[in-house]
């Protein structure tokens, strides 16, 4: 039986280590990227229509900013979309709803989120469910296509990314994580983070070297030990961070007083994370964040969990 209309629920992500290396001739990074999926979550509907087409609004109960969330061909969801048509030799005619609880430009991948989600639910609108065209290895080639975070959108769970992020394999990760999201107004550009990464760095006279993944980031992983990932945490896009927003230093400085066990900014930022030792502990450190000067919500959430998965 053809569907009609498909949802998907797809991931925030936060990177437990986040190690850049030195600039490619590609443009791109060499990165050990750490990823962490974590229940603050989209949704993407794709309903078959004529055409292609998106809409983007914020999910109940949620105050994630949306304003700036392009609705054109600018849109990932869009882009993946396309691509599963392209590659199904099908018309794109599907309308595309997008309800948002990721913080936008928060560096959490909502947008290459977003496009994990409609490659799923694309797939499963416009392939042949009695003799599929695209299975999980397609999709993860189409999703690495779109952007370096999208493949991870996809599989969920925890995972090390190499290469610009998109080479992953799973991690052994016991138990479940405690996380608290503290966004804030405005969003940063990930490649205006990159750039001043690499401008700190010339002016510092530092030269990057290929990384290595953090051995005692995947023990505590691998043993369920809170306090000791917390310790472990690390994101080398911190220190440029900081610098284009210099607030966020209060934001983190104040989890950390309030006994967070670790804390980073998120990716490229500006959304902060703290991780908690408990379920309670993170519902106290979201109600003491959230009345902070400078953080718009803070999210209690947990890890990890799977990846875009049909509803």
């Amino acid at each position: 039986m053809t569907a009609t209309a498909v949802t998907v629920r797809v991931p925030a992500k936060v990177n437990l280590q986040l190690s850049v290396g030195p600039l490619r001739d590609d443009g791109y990074h060499d990165l050990v990227n750490v990823f962490h999926a974590v229940s603050l979550a989209d949704e993407v509907t794709a309903v078959a229509d004529g055409r292609l087409a998106v809409t983007v609004e914020a999910a109940p109960g949620s105050a994630v900013a949306v304003d700036g969330v392009p609705v054109d061909g600018d849109n990932l969801a869009v882009r993946a979309a396309l691509l599963v048509a392209e590659r199904l030799g099908v018309e794109p005619s599907a309308r595309l709803r997008i309800r948002k609880a990721i913080p936008v430009a928060g560096g959490m991948a909502g947008g290459s989120a977003d496009a994990a989600a409609a490659l799923v639910a694309c797939a499963r609108l416009w392939d042949d469910p009695e003799s599929p065209l695209l299975g999980r290895e397609d999709l993860l080639e189409l999703g690495a296509a779109l952007g370096s975070d999208v493949p991870f959108a996809l599989l969920g769970g925890t995972a090390v990314g190499l290469g610009r992020g998109e080479r992953l394999t799973p991690a052994l990760t016991r138990g479940t994580f405690h996380w608290v999201f503290a966004t804030a107004g405005g969003g940063l550009s990930t490649p205006a983070v990159y750039a001043e990464c690499d401008r700190l760095r010339d002016a510092g006279g530092e030269r990057a070297g290929l990384p290595d993944v953090s051995a005692e980031l995947m023990t505590a992983l691998a043993t369920g030990d809170a306090k000791g990932l917390g310790a472990a945490l690390a994101n080398d896009l911190q220190p440029a961070a900081l610098e284009l927003r210099p607030s966020l230093r209060r934001t983190l400085a104040a989890g950390q007083d309030l006994g967070a066990l670790g804390s980073l900014v998120s990716g490229s930022g500006p959304t902060c994370a703290f991780l908690a030792g408990s379920a309670g502990h993170a519902a106290e450190l979201a109600a003491a964040l959230g009345d902070l000067d400078g953080v718009r919500e803070a999210l209690p959430a947990h890890g990890p969990v799977p990846g875009a998965t049909i509803i």
